[in-house]
């Protein structure tokens, strides 16, 4: 097995359910221990941010993901969730263990390799799945809470401690594919926010597109709901330099059900493709 997909597994195994996210914090840190001069943030009330050294010369590039998986399994779950690993896939509560994963596993390589400084962005409440279906599995029974309070909660945190990065990359799964392996890219987060943006955001954006594609032409444009739609909206409503925000995932099926799976090919390729983006920015 893996480095990637041996953080899958462990990931994928707590139940950071949607305002218990607290839970899966130790093991984030405990993966990332190795870096060195790491800084974090607490944002709150579940969020993380891990400031990542790198190549000062580079401006820094957001990476997210979320912590918050649904709860499935009632009002007594697991105290570990189970995980199946196949050659070809990996089974269980992947949404977003294998975002997270990837994250964890860039940062750790970026300590060899030439990449920006890297921010991490960890984000509660990225699900709306919880809050529909059973609040009373929720803290305090989801009231105070809504989707996306997250990511907005970090963005507005970026904004006030004038750490805004270069562009945000939301690392979360999609159900595009029905069941066949594939990555899609979401990058235009106005059609679904219905913000005012800038041709200077929107070409940024294009470009941003176009250096992804070019790594990988078989990557499937589209557009969906997740955090990449927060970053989007409120790191630009304030003007000043665009920020990109894209979402790049591999595909998941079942979706928003016990026993997700998704192709570790895939999982693979997301890494690789974010991989060789971070050499190649300036």
């Amino acid at each position: 097995m893996n480095d990637l997909v041996h953080l899958v597994k462990n990931l994928a195994s707590v139940p950071s359910f949607s305002s218990w996210e607290e839970v899966i914090h130790p093991m984030i840190k405990e993966h990332l221990k190795p870096i060195e001069h790491i800084q974090w943030h607490h944002v709150p009330d579940n969020n993380l941010i891990a400031v990542i050294p790198g190549n000062a010369d580079k401006k820094p590039v957001a990476l997210s993901a979320h912590l918050d998986k649904i709860n499935h399994f009632g009002e007594h779950p697991p105290s570990t969730l189970p995980v199946q690993i196949t050659p070809e896939k990996a089974i269980g509560q992947m949404d977003d263990a294998v975002g997270l994963a990837i994250c964890i596993a860039m940062a750790l390589q970026s300590q060899s390799d030439d990449f920006p400084p890297l921010l991490l962005l960890f984000s509660e409440m990225e699900e709306s799945y919880g809050l529909k279906h059973h609040p009373h599995l929720l803290k305090n029974e989801g009231k105070g809470y809504s989707h996306g309070l997250g990511a907005k909660r970090i963005s507005e945190y970026l904004l006030e401690h004038d750490m805004v990065p270069k562009c945000v990359i939301t690392i979360d799964t999609t159900p595009l594919f029905k069941g066949q392996p594939g990555v899609a890219l979401y990058s235009s987060h106005w059609e679904f926010t219905n913000a005012v943006v800038t041709e200077e955001e929107k070409e940024h954006t294009l470009k941003m597109c176009d250096e992804l594609l070019s790594i990988d032409p078989g990557i499937r444009m589209a557009n969906n709901h997740n955090d990449y739609l927060q970053y989007g909206l409120h790191l630009n409503k304030n003007g000043g330099n665009p920020v990109p925000s894209l979402a790049i995932e591999p595909a998941i099926h079942p979706y928003h059900q016990k026993n997700e799976s998704v192709y570790i090919e895939d999982v693979e390729r997301v890494f690789e493709i974010i991989q060789q983006w971070l050499r190649e920015s300036t």
